[in-house]
This record gives C-alpha cells, sequence and structure tokens, in this order.
C-alpha cells in the first residue's frame, strides 16, 4: 500500500512538529525533483515518485539521528502502516552503492537488520531515483550534485567510500538522463540561483 500525496504532505507536518529543522523541506524537494524527472519518463508514475521522495526521511520524526538509525527508524514506521514501497525506500536511499557500503561486520542489530535487507533487496527504478534525487534537493531548493556532495562533505566528513558513492550516483543521473532524452538539471525549478547560495552547515540546536 502506498499512502497519498496528501497523506505523505500530513505526515511531514507531523514530523516537523517532533523534530523541527531543515529536513522536512528537503524532503518535499526531494519529492518534486521525483515527481519532475519520472514525469519525464512513461513508464513511471508521478505521483507515486513525489510520495516516495517526500518520505524517505520519514525516519527522522524521532529526532536528530544518525543515518543508521533514521533509516531503520524510517523502515519501522513506514512498514507498521503497510507502506511497503515507502519502508523499502527508508532503507535504499542512503545506499547508493547497495551492498558494497557493507564491508564491516554490524555493531548493532539494527546495522545488521539493514546490512540484512540491503543485501537481499533488488533495487527498482524509484529506489534508484530517490537515492539521486536526495542528492539534487536541499532545504532551500535543488542543486547540482556536485554541490550537494560538498554541503553534506562539509557536515559529516568524507568517508572511506565516498567517491565511489558519488561516482554510483553519477552513473544513477546518467541513466535516467538517457530514459529522459536531456539534463534531469532542465526539470528542476531555479537550480540555477539555489547552485549558487552557499549558507553555513546546518548543526541542531544546542541540547537536541
Amino acid at each position: 500500500m502506498l499512502p497519498d500525496k496528501k497523506t505523505a504532505e500530513e505526515e511531514l507536518q507531523i514530523a516537523e512538529a517532533l523534530n523541527p529543522g531543515p529536513w522536512t523541506k528537503h524532503s518535499i524537494n526531494v519529492g518534486i525533483a521525483a515527481r519532475n524527472i519520472a514525469g519525464k519518463i512513461p513508464t513511471m508514475d508521478a505521483e507515486k515518485a513525489y510520495v516516495l521522495g517526500a518520505l524517505h526521511d520519514i525516519g527522522r520524526r524521532v529526532g536528530v539521528v544518525d543515518t543508521t538509525t533514521h533509516v531503520y527508524e524510517g523502515y519501522r514506521y513506514s512498514s507498521a502502516r503497510h507502506w511497503d514501497e515507502v519502508a523499502k525506500i527508508c532503507m535504499t536511499h542512503s545506499y547508493p552503492l547497495m551492498a558494497q557500503e557493507f564491508d564491516d561486520v554490524p555493531d548493532t542489530g539494527e546495522e545488521k537488520e539493514i546490512k540484512e535487507f540491503i543485501e537481499t533487496c533488488s533495487c527498482d527504478d524509484y529506489d534508484l531515483l530517490i537515492q539521486l534525487c536526495d542528492s539534487l534537493a536541499v532545504d532551500y531548493g535543488f542543486c547540482i550534485l556536485e554541490k550537494r556532495f560538498v554541503d553534506v562533505a562539509r557536515r559529516y566528513g568524507i568517508w572511506k567510500n565516498s567517491v565511489e558513492r558519488w561516482n554510483a550516483t553519477f552513473a544513477i543521473k546518467e541513466y535516467f538522463e538517457s530514459k529522459m532524452h536531456g539534463s534531469v538539471y532542465d526539470v528542476l525549478p531555479d537550480i540555477g540561483k539555489t547552485t549558487l547560495i552557499c549558507l553555513p552547515p546546518w548543526k541542531p540546536p544546542a541540547g537536541t
């Protein structure tokens, strides 16, 4: 079962009250980017793409959390509501390398469950689309991939597989552009302006 657009936006409003921050505006923009790209591809459903994009980070409703926790909490929350496609997106959106992301033995039960899910999961075009759009959308609009990669690196640092993750995301961009017969940037509103905006990295409020 997949929630409709109205339900997805209501869920984000509830989540924003629980954990205020730029992540909810980012989520809406991921949905918009996904909708606009999917709308150029006859085999994809634009509204479905919007809903999946809007809810990809719903696990952040529990508070300021790390990648593992927000992925796992989003999966749990969506699964409990029988939103199976959303639950899958909550898992896959943070792992553009999929099974190759997990070289180490998991430290926690959550990490073990995520690893087992990803290793047995087959990505479809919606998984790939949200992985891409997560790197095209910020809270104040849209930006080129290079800008987003630097923004994330400034907040979290460089990981050992960062370059491989970036290359995988560029490959996804090229995949969708071949389906669109054009650039993904052409369907993202005001990307030329927002790419040039340079804000300091967001930090959680003191005491959170």
